[in-house]
């Protein structure tokens, strides 16, 4: 690791926190998250995790969206974080070169990973056949967030208390907006919102969205299920989490009640982190934020944004049994139910 970014590194800053909730409606919570101090391979929310020191080998947050019914979804979601942390911790650990390059690999692979074990689990175990789940990772290493992308979880960033969404829906409803067929506002109140056309676990194989975004002094990011961004808006999101700023906790445990509130439908996870220190540029007003592909240097391995599959017909999360829907007269990758 070369000097100049020890020291960017060293005065960077992390406060975070995490919360889950049941809802409303559900019997059971199969979402799981994690966060973690990577350097010091320690995932938890104890006060040396809350707040600690950027390292040379960066801090994770992770969420996961369970889906499968009984059990199934919460095996899911629990395989995926615990799976993308282990391979974090040895194998990036492990890795001599602290780069971006290879931090952003090896979080991708820790997500492919995930997704065999996932796969191979439900083979071996015919009673949870067809489990899955949503995960958006993200990792931070000196001035930069790297962010995994599978599934409806999502993330944003929120800066001068304004929202903007890094991630991109790897659903039915995104696909159509980006065609121009619907708004984002349609697809919005749309019934059909859930169906997402990629989990880890149902198919033996499955495509990363790898984005990357720059970050600056002051930033907030925050990671959802759609538990959450289902019930809450974006610029909800954003002053809340902007008003609590320095108490992530209350901030977190605000969103969980205004999702609730509002009905509950879902299972809500939110983790906000706030990156500060001399460590970090300050805001300009002309940086570019949003979605941003991430080139890894192997041309096989760079990702494309909302992928196209060819399996099972695309399944409505939290509805029994298969939804049949074609598009464009093509089956894509179906997802098993989140209600079992």
């Amino acid at each position: 690791m070369n000097s100049s970014h020890k020291t960017v590194q060293k005065g960077i800053r992390v406060s975070v926190f995490g919360k889950t909730d049941r809802g409303r409606n559900r019997e059971h919570n199969e979402d799981a998250f994690l966060v973690a101090d990577l350097t010091a391979r320690n995932a938890s929310l104890q006060p040396e995790v809350r707040e600690h020191e950027l390292g040379p080998k960066g801090t994770l947050l992770v969420v996961a969206d369970g889906m499968g019914g009984a059990a199934a979804g919460e095996i899911a979601s629990e395989m995926a974080t615990q799976t993308i942390y282990e391979h974090m911790i040895t194998k990036w650990y492990a890795d001599q070169e602290n780069t971006p390059q290879q931090f952003a690999y090896r979080l991708k692979e820790a997500v492919e990973l995930a997704n065999q074990r996932i796969h191979a689990y439900a083979k071996e175990h015919p009673e949870v056949r067809g489990m899955g789940t949503t995960t958006t990772a993200v990792g931070i290493l000196g001035d930069h967030l790297y962010l995994t992308q599978v599934g409806d979880s999502r993330a944003y960033l929120v800066r001068r208390g304004q929202a903007v969404q890094l991630t991109k829906d790897q659903s039915l409803m995104q696909r159509l907006v980006d065609a121009g067929e619907l708004t984002e506002e349609e697809a919005e109140r749309s019934e059909r919102r859930n169906i997402i056309l990629q989990a880890l676990g149902p198919d033996p194989r499955v495509r990363v969205d790898l984005t990357h975004q720059e970050a600056r002094r002051e930033d907030l990011i925050v990671l959802c299920s759609d538990g959450l961004s289902g019930q809450v808006r974006k610029e909800e999101i954003a002053e809340i989490a902007t008003a609590n700023r320095e108490d992530l906790a209350a901030a977190c445990s605000k969103l969980i009640d205004l999702a609730n509130e509002r009905g509950g439908p879902d299972n809500i996870t939110v983790i906000i982190a706030r990156l500060w220190g001399e460590g970090l540029k300050e805001v300009t007003g002309d940086e570019t934020v949003g979605h941003e592909v991430y080139p890894l240097l192997d041309t096989e391995s760079t990702t494309e944004p909302v992928p196209v599959y060819k399996g099972n017909p695309p399944q409505r999360k939290g509805t029994r049994g298969w939804l049949k829907s074609v598009i464009g007269g093509k089956r894509r990758g179906g997802k098993e139910s989140k209600t079992g």
